[in-house]
Formats: C-alpha cells, sequence, structure tokens
C-alpha cells in the first residue's frame, strides 16, 4: 500500500476512533475552521439534493462553528436529543482518494456506525467524500459531505452517528 493511502486511511480510522471516544477536542482540530459539514436530504429513491441552500438537507453546518456548536451543546447537557450519548462504533471501508492536486486531495470511503441508546442497538451506513489538506504530517477536512443511505434511522441523526 502506498504512504499516502496509509496517511489517509489511518487519518479516517483516527477521526473515528475520536469520535467514538467523545474526544471532541481531539475531533475538532481535525476540521478545518471553514470546513463545510453536509448530509443532504433524499429527493426521491436515487437522488438527494445538492445544494443545502436550495434544497433540504439532513445536517448542514458552513464552516467548523456549527460542530463546535453542537459539541458544546452536548458538553453542557444542552442537547437533550444527545442525553445521554449513545455508545458508537464507527466503521470505515473503501477508501479510495479520487484526486490529488498539490494543495488538496478529495477522498470517498463507506461507512457503517453501530449506535446503542435506551437499550436499542442501530446502524446507520453511507458514503463519504471528503475534501482533505495536509496539515503537519496528517490532513485536516476542508470539506465532509455525507450520504446517508438508511430510510429509517431510529434516532434524531447528529454529527456523531456518521
Amino acid at each position: 500500500m502506498g504512504d499516502l493511502q496509509k496517511s489517509v486511511e489511518q487519518f479516517l480510522y483516527r477521526k473515528a476512533e475520536l469520535c467514538d471516544r467523545h474526544a471532541w477536542d481531539d475531533y475538532l482540530e481535525l476540521f478545518d475552521e471553514g470546513s463545510e459539514f453536509h448530509i443532504p436530504q433524499w429527493d426521491s429513491e436515487h437522488v438527494y439534493t445538492t445544494d443545502p441552500k436550495r434544497g433540504m438537507s439532513m445536517i448542514y453546518y458552513s464552516n467548523r462553528a456549527g460542530l463546535e456548536d453542537r459539541v458544546f451543546r452536548i458538553r453542557t447537557g444542552k442537547s437533550a436529543a444527545s442525553t445521554p450519548l449513545p455508545r458508537t462504533l464507527h466503521l470505515v471501508s473503501n477508501v479510495i482518494i479520487q484526486d490529488v492536486s498539490d494543495s488538496q486531495l478529495e477522498v470517498k470511503a463507506k461507512w457503517v456506525t453501530h449506535y446503542y441508546r435506551f437499550g436499542v442497538a442501530s446502524h446507520v451506513f453511507g458514503d463519504v467524500t471528503y475534501t482533505l489538506k495536509p496539515a503537519g504530517n496528517s490532513w485536516v477536512i476542508l470539506r465532509k459531505h455525507v450520504v446517508v443511505m438508511n430510510d429509517t434511522i431510529d434516532a434524531v441523526l447528529d454529527f456523531y452517528h456518521v
């Protein structure tokens, strides 16, 4: 496996681990201050919204401040939907580096998150596309675009599910 592929995979595995451990400060540091986080809503069976400013989204943050606000609400107990936080296990696979330029990468991957809360175990799954830029000997996320494949989700969907 090439060094670039291994580096990207290790970054994504670390992101998943930080989320599972609720290591929110380290998790947030993986996102650039201007990073976009988008989970579009499905328009029909095979078509989802593409413009978060014109179509419906399950989650849309135009920059990292949206994630920071969610973390603040979780930490202060001001998020009823996240109290208590579910136990999560994030799995990442099929990591493909799509496009490489001097300053950034486009990376696609598949993911499954198993979660447990209030005596119920469930899962969410889908595709994700990241835009990454180099940061020291690792990466930082400029954009995270998640497509959730589930038709039904048994919980309020939040950033830590994906």
